[in-house]
């Protein structure tokens, strides 16, 4: 099963991101086949303010587990996360 994880940064939390960085990209790196795809969004000026990352998970229970031991998430970046079943259609 493919889940969408959409995750939106707390305004400001800029700094935030950056000091856990190497904590997240480990965390994505051993998750293995897990992660089909990961990636910041930018703002306008080119910062990073948000994730979406493309889970390959058996159920919705597994992206949450997943999602709930990101270092971002102990790191309380996130205004918000949408965890949503998702479609491959190219790529």
């Amino acid at each position: 099963m493919l889940i969408a994880l959409i995750a939106k940064d707390k305004p400001g939390a800029l700094e935030i991101r950056k000091a856990n960085r190497d904590a997240h990209v480990a965390y994505l790196k051993g998750s293995g086949d897990t992660i089909m795809m990961a990636g910041p969004f930018l703002d306008a000026a080119g910062d990073m303010c948000g994730s979406l990352i493309i889970l390959n998970v058996a159920d919705m229970a597994e992206a949450q587990t997943w999602a709930a031991n990101d270092p971002y998430k102990a790191a309380d970046l996130f205004e918000s996360v949408e965890l949503k079943p998702w479609n491959k259609v190219l790529g």
